[in-house]
């Protein structure tokens, strides 16, 4: 992907944390993924809203069950995860 030198006014304080934890040479990187992410939250937010003005809010209950169902996935990546370690330790 060709890249192009852009001017942002960041505060100071963020920008110099940010320049520590990933160094110098890894800035523009990291501003990159962070507008990358942003602007998917952004699209994200336009498909709920459309998805939502064409069948109504998403109920109390319908969260609650994608919440069960994402804890769910989380706990079987988990234990995927560990198993997938033990075995590796045992090699």
């Amino acid at each position: 992907m060709a890249t192009k030198k852009y001017t942002v006014t960041l505060p100071e304080e963020l920008a110099e944390e940010i320049r520590r934890e990933v160094g110098p040479g890894s800035f523009s990187a990291y501003v990159t993924q962070a507008i990358e992410r942003q602007r998917e939250r952004d699209r994200l937010g336009e498909l709920v809203a459309d998805l939502e003005a064409e069948y109504g809010p998403v109920t109390d209950d319908e969260l609650a069950a994608a919440e069960a169902e994402r804890r769910d996935n989380e706990r079987w990546f988990a234990e995927r995860k560990a198993a997938f370690e033990k075995k590796s330790a045992a090699a």
